[in-house]
């Protein structure tokens, strides 16, 4: 069993702060996998309030994320 899926199973906050997923939300058990797997929608304030960020840096990293999957995958 993964680590997020024992976290979510369990609901018990990820304590495995080195880990690559990890997040300071406990809300989402400290998960980027948990966070992202939810039915609920997030918006662009949202995600930035975990990330500690603003809603505009979370936009613009949206952006160019876009952008370079357009690129891979040669569509203009």
């Amino acid at each position: 069993m993964k680590c997020y899926e024992y976290c979510q199973n369990n609901i018990k906050d990820c304590k495995k702060e080195k880990c690559r997923y990890w997040i300071k939300d406990k809300s989402n058990n400290n998960c980027t996998i948990i966070a992202s797997s939810s039915n609920k929608n997030m918006t662009l304030e949202d995600v930035g309030k975990i990330f500690n960020v603003t809603r505009m840096r979370i936009c613009q990293i949206e952006k160019r994320a876009i952008e370079k999957l357009k690129n891979i995958l040669m569509i203009k």
